[in-house]
């Protein structure tokens, strides 16, 4: 069986308002993606999580998202094209910066939330995004959800690109993530994503709501940092991947 890396949305908190279990996450997922302070995380918060990652052997990439702490980045925002793309950088320079803070250095860089979302299925945004990410590091990864045209567009800008299944989220028959909210599209069973996640592993497909399977490189599994089940799921997933004989490893190299 092929490795793949474990990743969840991690340094999510702002000020005294803490979110999820970050110093547990960063105990069973093999790479980390951090905000960068816009729609969540300040310089505490990102310093903090990316030094735990450094002693834990974990990797670490930008995670960018709307500016937007009262929505968590969930919300869409009229942002141009060209205001995306400065957004993004911006951030990853922030990322960049309170990594090496903390001894680490960031590897890649994924999209959150509502803008990780548009750059899924509108090509120009997606453009955006990976402009942004080879002005400032022609080296940085894109991690990208299977399918999309995130994954389209980093190829298409030379970068080096690796593809995402979700182990908490349903997916639409075109291989999108269900929107939240609808049914389906929250996993909330730990051995049901677990049993789920190994499936698409073993088929390299995502498997939609359906049941179809649309084959496609998976390369990382993303769990989500946020939620109450968070951390049970995280550890079930690798559990289940382990017992199967996949390697956890992370899908870009550790750089300190």
């Amino acid at each position: 069986m092929p490795s793949v890396d474990l990743n969840s949305d991690l340094g999510e908190g702002f000020g005294t308002y803490r979110c999820g279990d970050d110093a547990a996450m960063l105990s069973i997922v093999t790479s980390a993606n951090v905000a960068c302070g816009l729609h969540a995380g300040d310089p505490e918060v990102m310093a903090r999580t990316f030094a735990i990652a450094r002693e834990r052997g974990v990797a670490v990439g930008a995670h960018p998202g709307f500016p937007d702490l009262w929505g968590f980045g969930r919300r869409r925002l009229p942002f141009t094209n060209g205001e995306i793309e400065r957004l993004v950088a911006y951030q990853i320079g922030a990322a960049a910066a309170l990594a090496a803070y903390a001894g680490h250095r960031i590897t890649y860089v994924k999209t959150h939330g509502a803008l990780g979302n548009i750059a899924c299925e509108e090509r120009s945004v997606a453009d955006a995004v990976a402009r942004a990410v080879r002005a400032v590091d022609p080296g940085l990864a894109m991690l990208g959800i299977a399918l999309t045209e995130t994954v389209a567009a980093g190829e298409a800008a030379g970068l080096e690109v690796y593809q995402e299944i979700y182990a908490d989220r349903g997916y639409t028959e075109t291989g999108q993530l269900i929107p939240r909210g609808q049914p389906g599209a929250m996993i909330e069973g730990a051995e049901e994503a677990a049993a789920r996640v190994l499936e698409m592993v073993e088929t390299g497909s995502v498997i939609t709501a359906s049941g179809k399977h649309l084959p496609t490189p998976i390369r990382s599994i993303c769990v989500h940092g946020d939620s109450d089940y968070a951390v049970a799921t995280a550890r079930r997933v690798r559990e289940r991947l382990e017992r199967a004989g996949v390697a956890l490893k992370p899908f870009s190299p550790i750089a300190a």
